[in-house]
């Protein structure tokens, strides 16, 4: 266990390592209580590497049963996390053989017990739990595999790579060696072992091989694995159409485990997924859970080759694969969507990420958390798998595809493959690819000024002014750029932004303009390099109504000057779906703000004649009208305060949503039946649309508090064909406090208490209950059903209460902070990377009134002193109450 000790390892302290690992065999007696791991290593001093170079290797709870080199005992000295070797020969073979316990791992780091199955997770700094090794992501080598175990518990023997042998023992046990032909760090190694069932199906690729993919499971969930074999057969097929790069291995394996930290890991050829994110059928699986496990088993592919391949050099590096490959995934996710559901379907899905960054990672930029994508120093590295680096990597990504194109982007892909292959390299690597391949581009030429997009943490402010001339027929923009102090960071250079427009006629009509001697057209990109810089649009007809920063094109919170008048004319007339639907957000801030502040909530009849309009708009899609029609969260209005008042956001945003119901009541009950279900389910981007619609609906008629439409939803958790409508009544009864939600919860619970994903659902939405009290927390954590060992069950509930339901977790009274402070305790000593998450709940604490931060000081302040705690959590304190 790291302790307060754990020393700060910063990004300038980088050095090579002294020796290479061309080749290693690992054999495995695989046993619960104690595991024998024989690690053999072929080792050569680096050509840069002094003489007198040690040999350090990382190891964390392990037995030292021997170590060689060249067959002969050597001496080695203990260091602060492993061992070290002086005065080796410039080659060798090192033999280490070491034991570990994989059932004491309550951490699931390194290599551990889901149930009666061995698993590993190594990333970030796992592998140091099951060898002694150089635990670095640029140190690459060659591995063959050997497990053993007893077959008849343990008849499913896997690793990276192909499989190369597979025979019974003598004794009963099991024997199969893998062969992965590329190097690899040690962080992608995997191993599974268990009694597990498979679905297979076979593809050729576009050069004529076959591979085969295979989705492991346990026994009873073969048949919610259809989806995600299909979603990798997608993958696969988008990945060589749209960049031409090819599976590289004869088969690739998906292993579900319920018991895992993270979404998935990509383990070169063997992928390990939690089961959240692999299991799934109409009956279990929501239509948010269809589209999270393509999205997530896509991006664990795409790593086969942004991050497997080519990998990070050290982990400052991390966004090089997670920001690239994030950005790979949501556009596979739109491009899939787009097949099936046109453009529009692209434009949600879009949305729909811009939304998952506001409500997660604006606020980490803007708190004590606030981190580059590339940061410059950590205590604890899992501290650092965040939005920053991953949602705002992809969106520096995305920013580079703006500037260059997608011919060019996909240029600058192709020469980052041809230069780096094999290696393990840096974000500059990567831009400058980008950049060598599109030369006389804006992100060609402003290369330096790109790259602080990876270097300085916040999030840019940007504030736009415009003056039409009308004699001259043109209209002048002045932009304004500036990026608020961040730890570490008081003063921030000016940043290269896209910034991608169009302007609207009072009327609605888009009108045409040109851009200095560019073609004229309706929509056009700036690119601001200056701390203040204008532009000068020309040949415009009329006065104008800019729509500005287009798709989101740039990670920025933008001050418009809009009116609402002009706010109206965006939301019916925009073209780019965004910006129409940016516009409802700001016109339900307009009147949701000052309510928060002053009290007094007012809807005025143009604002919900506007929401009227769109509800009954046959052009427009269910999907986005659902996305308009939604108010923004308590979260994102809190970011827009200066002083956060959790339980007044709430209920001014539930009283809202009941003047939403009440005065549109008409038009729910129009839409609710327009939307009835006329097939079968089918989670494709048309039915999920119609179905969220139509719960949304659903909702805000529960909300009216009307029996006969509460009835209705009590009768869809009994009656409803497929989970999205099962499970969205429930919320909408629990959702108003109706009578009937008690019932229609143990009802839920009795019809779905052998399915741990569903009851993960049934958790999560108590804990997320309207004014939910900690005792009633406590109580469902009193169920037999409830493991606060099991990451998943914990975060539905405590997790979920304490980061999803700002309006009941701050209380005055301090209960919800005493809850949180012992329950991050409790984990800590269980499993460090999910208590350190547990504790960001609490990021933000000095935006809060006094009235809470007076309470909650104190008991931040007791729990950082707590001893024991890991660095891991101590990290995470630390910043917040610095």
């Amino acid at each position: 266990m790291r302790t307060d000790q754990a020393p700060v390892i910063s990004r300038l302290q980088y050095a090579k390592p002294a020796y290479a690992i061309d080749q290693v065999t690992l054999e495995f007696d695989l046993d619960p209580d104690r595991t024998r791991v024989k690690n053999r290593m072929q080792l050569r001093r680096l050509a840069d590497a002094s003489a007198d170079a040690p040999l350090l290797l990382d190891g964390e709870d392990l037995t030292l049963q021997s170590l060689t080199v060249d067959g002969k005992a050597w001496v080695y000295a203990a260091t602060d996390g492993g061992i070290r070797l002086d005065k080796l020969p410039d080659a060798f073979q090192l033999d280490i053989v070491t034991a570990c316990s994989p059932r004491a791992n309550t951490r699931l780091s390194g290599l551990y017990l889901s149930g009666d199955a061995f698993f590993t997770q190594c990333e970030a700094e796992g592998f140091r739990r099951i060898t002694y090794w150089p635990d670095r992501p640029d140190v690459m080598s060659r591995f063959t595999v050997v497990l053993r175990a007893d077959k008849a518990k343990y008849p499913v023997l896997l690793s990276n790579g192909n499989l190369k042998s597979q025979r019974p023992l003598d004794d009963g046990r099991m024997e199969a060696v893998w062969e992965d032909p590329f190097p690899k760090p040690s962080y992608l190694f995997a191993l599974v072992a268990g009694r597990l069932v498979c679905r297979e199906q076979r593809i050729r690729a576009a050069d004529g091989r076959e591979h085969l993919l295979q989705v492991y499971v346990r026994e009873g969930d073969l048949d919610k694995t259809e989806h995600a074999m299909q979603s990798l057969v997608h993958s696969v097929a988008w990945d060589e159409q749209r960049f031409g790069l090819s599976l590289d291995l004869d088969r690739f394996m998906i292993v579900a485990v319920s018991d895992f930290n993270m979404g998935a890991m990509e383990n070169k050829g063997l992928n390990v997924f939690n089961t959240k994110y692999v299991l799934a059928n109409p009956a279990t699986a929501t239509d948010a859970d269809y589209m999270n496990i393509e999205s997530v088993i896509g991006h664990e592919y795409f790593h086969n080759w942004t991050g497997n391949r080519i990998t990070c050099r050290d982990w400052f590096q991390l966004s090089l694969k997670e920001g690239l490959t994030v950005f790979r995934d949501q556009e596979f996710s739109q491009d899939l969507a787009a097949q099936s559901g046109g453009e529009s379907a692209r434009a949600v899905k879009r949305i729909e990420d811009v939304r998952g960054l506001r409500a997660v990672q604006f606020p980490e930029d803007a708190g004590p958390m606030a981190h580059p994508v590339r940061p410059d120093s950590y205590v604890a590295i899992d501290n650092f798998y965040t939005p920053t680096v991953y949602e705002k990597g992809a969106e520096v990504v995305r920013m580079m595809q703006t500037l260059v194109g997608r011919a060019g982007f996909a240029a600058g892909m192709k020469l980052y493959f041809a230069r780096h292959d094999g290696q393990a390299v840096t974000c500059d690597d990567f831009l400058a690819a980008m950049a060598d391949a599109n030369p006389g581009s804006a992100l060609e030429t402003h290369r330096a000024q790109f790259s602080l997009w990876y270097a300085q943490a916040g999030t840019p402010r940007l504030r736009a002014a415009g003056q039409y001339d009308a004699a001259a027929r043109s209209y002048t923009l002045s932009l304004t750029q500036a990026c608020p102090a961040t730890p570490g960071q008081p003063e921030k250079q000016a940043q290269i932004i896209p910034l991608r427009l169009g302007l609207l006629a009072r009327s609605g009509e888009a009108l045409s303009f040109s851009v200095e001697a560019g073609a004229r057209g309706t929509d056009a990109l700036l690119v601001l390099t200056q701390p203040q810089q204008s532009f000068v649009l020309h040949e415009v007809d009329a006065e104008p109504i800019p729509s500005l920063l287009r798709g989101f094109s740039a990670p920025v919170l933008l001050d418009d000057g809009l009116s609402d008048a002009d706010r109206l004319v965006l939301l019916a007339h925009d073209t780019d779906p965004f910006n129409r639907w940016e516009a409802a957000q700001r016109l339900a801030l307009a009147r949701l703000l000052p309510a928060v502040q002053d009290g007094g909530l007012k809807l005025d009849a143009t604002y919900l004649d506007a929401l009227r309009g769109v509800l009954h708009d046959t052009g427009l899609d269910p999907a986005f009208k659902d996305l308009v029609l939604t108010l923004p969260s308590e979260g994102y209005i809190a970011e827009q305060l200066g002083q956060i008042d959790p339980a007044r956001i709430h209920q001014t945003r539930q009283t809202m949503r009941l003047a939403l119901a009440q005065q549109l009541q008409a038009d729910w009950e129009q839409t609710w039946h327009a939307l009835a279900p006329t097939g079968g389910y089918t989670p494709d981007f048309a039915g999920a649309g119609r179905r969220g619609l139509r719960n949304l609906a659903l909702s805000y008629l529960s909300l009216t508090g009307d029996a006969v439409w509460q009835g209705r939803a009590y009768q869809l958790v009994k009656d409803a064909d497929n989970m999205t409508d099962r499970f969205d009544a429930l919320a909408a009864l629990v959702g108003c406090r109706a009578e009937l939600a008690q019932a229609a919860l143990e009802r839920f619970a009795a019809q779905f208490a052998h399915e741990p994903l569903v009851m993960d659902k049934w958790f999560a939405l108590q804990a997320t209950a309207p004014g939910v009290e900690v005792s009633a927390i406590r109580t469902l954590m009193q169920r037999p059903d409830f493991s606060i060992r099991n990451p998943n069950r914990a975060r539905s509930v405590i997790s979920t209460f304490c980061q999803g339901n700002p309006g009941a977790f701050h209380r005055t009274d301090g209960a919800g902070y005493g809850f949180w402070a012992e329950q991050v305790r409790t984990l800590d000593a269980i499993n460090p990377q999910v208590a350190a998450r547990l504790a960001r709940a609490l990021d933000r604490w000095r935006k809060l009134t006094p009235s809470y931060a007076q309470v909650v000081e104190p008991i931040m302040r007791d729990l950082a002193a707590h001893p024991g705690l890991s660095a891991d959590t101590r990290e995470i304190l630390g910043k917040a109450l610095a």
